[in-house]
């Protein structure tokens, strides 16, 4: 096994260090929201938006007027991409049932899925304004059927951005405000004066928004711990250099520190596409990001066959992974570690993050280990229950946790089982004793 690195990316000691300077900062902000609540969150919005509406939540007159400087293609857009998230989000929904079994006569076990009951979905749009992400948080939870959906985006430019605005609003928000960062996320999961916490965070987000979710866990649950945009191309000698280059940064255009990392076994196509990225990156309009995130980040590993590179891939557990070789569905069976997969010349990551209908919030930083990423059932809670209907049942089941119960030396625990062993079994069990 040979696996050479044409290009490496920084090391893993300079990005600790970028951490640990967001985490103290992120701590330092919320400490203060929940202590002063709206007065901080408006500080902070004036700070690092210079925002400071009269409400920073919207009325449906002004969600009606930001809508109404879209023009009807830019509407019918937005509208067409809901419905292909939509529509796979209720296939998904559809898969999950609430069952009821009966395990032994007059024993019934069984799950109920049911929303979680508010969530807050952000969506950013600082650099950018990410229409896409209100599908596919705010859209989702309508789907699972979330009763309150609270959705928080920062103003672009100084305003709310119409297209996000309308985004929002069709995919079901009952709540809109324009506030973005920490103090976003800090207000839903917190609460203050004027907004009322929410029961789960979702949606993507900077560093900062990123750690801020990691720091509220548990007071809130979350979707998934997010890092910066992360993408991989896996390809062959059956692609080109260019579509290679173009999909690599096309991620790397996210922000200063999106890893793009192409795995090959072509020494020639890696050698290609560093010359060709070298040449996109003359003439793309979103150079000057995706220079740094490339020359920071960026890699290229060159394999001597597709097992190492499969073994590569799994290791690194991509957020997006391109797979263009002559084996796509090869990599499909035996790929275990990603966010989504995108096979073939013929789909790309950008398909994935607007409009194809599978969900763009996918885990970062290795988390396709032990996760995927944000869908309907995230937003659904499995609450288990039983119920015991006949005598027989009762005493049946009673006489094993009463033996159970005293092998683990919990004597209060087999009384539960005990009692009823008595009442509708008839035995005669002295107080704190095994049944026999």
């Amino acid at each position: 096994m040979t696996i050479r690195h044409l290009k490496t990316a920084r090391s893993a000691e300079m990005r600790s260090e970028d951490d640990a300077k967001v985490r103290a900062s992120v701590e330092d902000i919320l400490k203060d929201i929940e202590t002063r609540g709206d007065t901080a969150v408006r500080e902070l919005s004036e700070r690092f938006d210079s925002y400071t509406p009269a409400s920073f939540r919207l009325t449906q007159a002004e969600i009606d007027a930001l809508i109404a400087q879209l023009t009807p293609r830019e509407i019918e857009d937005i509208k067409f991409a809901q419905a292909q998230v939509r529509a796979f989000a209720e296939a998904q929904r559809a898969s999950m049932l609430d069952i009821e079994i009966e395990t032994l006569p007059g024993v019934i076990l069984g799950h109920k899925n049911i929303p979680v009951q508010s969530v807050g979905c952000y969506v950013p749009g600082g650099k950018f304004p990410m229409v896409a992400s209100a599908h596919m948080s705010v859209l989702t939870a309508a789907v699972a059927g979330v009763p309150r959906i609270v959705a928080c985006t920062p103003p672009f430019k100084g305003k709310p951005n119409p297209g996000v605005i309308a985004a929002m609003h069709f995919g079901g928000a009952h709540e809109i405000w324009v506030l973005g960062g920490i103090q976003a996320v800090g207000a839903m999961a917190i609460g203050t004066q004027s907004m009322e916490p929410v029961h789960m965070l979702v949606g993507p987000g900077n560093a900062y928004v990123a750690e801020a979710k990691r720091q509220l866990y548990g007071r809130v649950g979350i979707d998934l711990f997010a890092g910066p945009t992360e993408t991989m191309v896996i390809a062959d000698d059956t692609v080109d250099a260019e579509l290679c280059a173009t999909d690599l940064l096309g991620q790397a255009e996210h922000g200063y520190n999106s890893p793009a990392v192409l795995v090959t076994n072509s020494e020639a196509l890696a050698k290609a596409t560093l010359a060709e990225i070298e040449r996109i990156l003359t003439v793309l309009p979103t150079a000057d990001t995706a220079r740094k995130s490339w020359e920071d980040y960026g890699e290229v590993i060159l394999c001597d066959s597709h097992d190492e590179m499969l073994a590569v891939a799994d290791d690194i557990a991509s957020e997006h992974v391109q797979v263009m070789t002559d084996r796509d569905e090869w990599y499909l069976e035996k790929m275990t570690c990603y966010g989504a997969l995108f096979l073939g010349p013929r789909t790309n990551v950008a398909n994935g993050d607007k409009v194809i209908g599978t969900n763009h919030t996918l885990p970062t930083k290795k988390a396709g280990r032990y996760t995927g990423g944000l869908w309907v059932g995230k937003f659904l809670k499995t609450h288990s229950y039983q119920k015991v209907t006949t005598d027989a049942a009762a005493a049946q089941i009673g006489e094993y946790c009463s033996r159970l119960c005293m092998l683990e030396g919990f004597v209060g625990h087999a009384e539960q089982a005990n009692i009823r062993v008595r009442r509708y079994g008839g035995r005669n069990i002295a107080y704190g004793t095994a049944a026999e």
